[in-house]
């Protein structure tokens, strides 16, 4: 077989983010999934592509700005080269406001999102969540313009299908043969970063259960909805999805339960609009979180020659277009300027 320039571990948003990267700039990739792509998390439902509280501003902040920045133009090419739609819209994102405390916090962001955010998009306090019929106890919400959707499982369709467009290999129901790329990079989700923690003795991460719904209600040119650690999330394809629990202990990873049920009461109470829709979909999956608490990209601490790109949690899809440029200076040029320190696998191992 011929030889490969990049070997990719992992067919989840990272994996196939970084294929299409390094594909694009003329490279021979070769992606090995062992299940199906969208096996792991990145096979849900939800697809928020949501931001941040614009102060205290970080350089993760920053990244994921930069990175909803490009989504638009990226994704854009992803449904040229393949041909699909992965339902990406940027439509923003309401969130109701419970207390007058959070209504001047909420005013206090303003002039931080206009710092910070740099025209790109705004954020305000509204009175009014049209067009949801809404309820929010002091009359106001927050209206961000900067959160996107797509559907996760048509975007990674459609993203494996540009980077084959582009002359990369995915193999499904695949493991990875000894030495045939110059260089590997691991994008294997949460058992990626236990594996990697019991290889190295460092705590590197865990999984993190989440579970979703998908409702046949077409909202799909309305913004998404954020209220109380809720997601409501309206799809291209006139489905709705809600989500998602955050479990650290959980005896069965793909299985839904009666906290998805409590899950979907809570979301037909915010919104009485979905109270008599139906489910068509249910969801369960875990979520790869690192130690840190963001992206684990950078070079494999023990071995020359293989690189890990980890860690997206419930950010992957939003900066998976950045991640994937970075790891492709990475991993084909040998440069690392643009990953931020709080991602550097190097951080994590220090000592």
């Amino acid at each position: 077989m011929a030889m490969v320039d990049v070997e990719i571990e992992g067919g989840g948003i990272f994996g196939l983010s970084v294929a299409f990267a390094c594909a694009r700039r003329g490279a021979h990739v070769r992606l090995h999934e062992r299940r199906r792509i969208g096996a792991g998390a990145s096979g849900g439902v939800v697809g928020a592509l949501a931001p941040h509280a614009p102060d205290a501003w970080n350089e993760k902040k920053q990244f994921q700005l930069e990175s909803l920045a490009m989504a638009p133009a990226f994704w854009a090419q992803v449904a040229e080269l393949s041909g699909l739609d992965p339902g990406y819209a940027r439509l923003g994102r309401l969130m109701p406001l419970a207390t007058e405390r959070a209504v001047a916090l909420a005013r206090g962001r303003i002039a931080e999102a206009e710092r910070n955010w740099r025209g790109i998009a705004r954020w305000s306090v509204v009175d009014t969540a049209a067009p949801w019929k809404l309820d929010s106890p002091t009359g106001y919400h927050v209206s961000e313009t900067l959160s996107a959707r797509l559907h996760p499982r048509a975007a990674l369709k459609a993203l494996a299908a540009a980077a084959r467009a582009l002359g990369a290999e995915i193999e499904e129901g695949a493991t990875r043969p000894v030495g045939r790329g110059r260089a590997v990079v691991e994008a294997t989700g949460w058992e990626g970063l236990v594996a990697l923690g019991q290889e190295t003795g460092v705590e590197v991460g865990s999984g993190v259960k989440g579970q979703a719904a998908l409702l046949r209600a077409d909202f799909r040119r309305r913004p998404q909805l954020f209220v109380d650690g809720l997601h409501i999330v309206p799809h291209a394809d006139g489905t709705t999805a809600i989500g998602s629990t955050s479990e650290r202990s959980f005896a069965h990873p793909d299985a839904t339960d009666a906290a998805l049920d409590e899950l979907l009461e809570r979301a037909r109470r915010i919104c009485p609009e979905l109270a008599s829709v139906p489910v068509i979909g249910r969801w369960a999956g875990v979520r790869p979180r690192a130690a840190t608490r963001a992206p684990l990209l950078g070079p494999h601490p023990r071995e020359n020659g293989r690189f890990i790109a980890n860690g997206g949690f419930k950010i992957g899809f939003g900066v998976a277009p950045l991640v994937g440029e970075v790891m492709a200076d990475l991993v084909l040029e040998g440069r690392a300027e643009r990953i931020p320190d709080a991602f550097r696998t190097e951080r994590l191992f220090a000592g």
